[in-house]
C-alpha cells in the first residue's frame, strides 16, 4: 500500500555550512521549502522523495551577504528561482541510516549527489498525526553547479570555499 508523507515546515530545517576565508563556516537557511515522499507502507527505504527550496528566502543572517547570494554572481535568483532534489534510490546502510542517491539541480545544472540519513523512526504526536524524522546530511562542490564566484585576499586566502555541507531536519507527516 502506497503511503504519502508531506514535509511539517514547523519542525523542519534545511541548512548548509561554508568555508570563509578558509578558517571559519559561515551558516545558512532557506525558509521557504517543501517536501514529499511516497513509500510502500511505512518503509523509506522505498521512498521516492521530491524536495524543493526557494532560493530568494536564503538566510545567512546578513542582508548584504544575501542579496550577494542572490545575485547573478552565485544563484542568479532571477533565473533560477529553485533548488531541486529529486531521489532516484535509497539504500538501507545500518537499522537506522539510509544513503538516498538522487539528483539535485542549483542554478539550472543537474547533478547527481548521495545524502546520508538518520532514520529517527515513525510516531504520533499528541494531535493523532503520524510523523516520521529523518536527519539528511551531505555534501556538494558548488563548483558542480557552476556557483564558481569567489575572490581571494591580499594574503592567498580564498574568500568562500568550494565544499558545501549540508544538514538538515525533516520531519514528514502522513497523508
Amino acid at each position: 500500500m502506497e503511503t504519502n508523507w508531506k514535509i511539517d515546515n514547523l519542525h523542519s530545517s534545511v541548512g548548509f555550512k561554508v568555508r570563509h576565508m578558509m578558517i571559519s563556516n559561515v551558516s545558512g537557511t532557506f525558509g521557504n521549502i517543501s517536501a514529499e515522499a511516497t513509500t510502500n507502507g511505512d518503509d523509506f527505504t522505498t521512498a521516492r522523495m521530491n524536495f524543493k527550496a526557494a532560493i530568494d528566502t536564503i538566510n545567512t543572517g546578513v542582508a548584504d551577504r544575501d542579496a550577494h547570494l542572490k545575485s547573478a554572481d552565485f544563484f542568479d535568483v532571477a533565473n533560477h528561482p529553485e533548488l531541486l532534489f529529486h531521489s532516484t534510490g535509497v539504500k538501507q546502510v545500518t537499522s537506522d541510516e539510509l544513503e538516498i542517491s538522487g539528483e539535485m539541480t542549483i542554478h539550472g545544472v543537474t547533478k547527481p549527489v548521495s545524502l546520508k540519513a538518520e532514520f529517527a523512526g515513525i510516531a504520533v504526536d499528541p494531535y493523532g498525526q503520524t510523523k516520521a524524522g529523518l536527519s539528511v546530511s551531505g555534501k556538494i562542490k558548488r563548483s558542480d553547479f557552476g556557483l564558481t564566484w569567489s575572490a581571494v585576499t591580499e594574503a592567498g586566502n580564498i574568500v568562500v570555499g568550494d565544499e558545501i555541507k549540508l544538514e538538515c531536519e525533516i520531519q514528514l507527516i502522513k497523508q
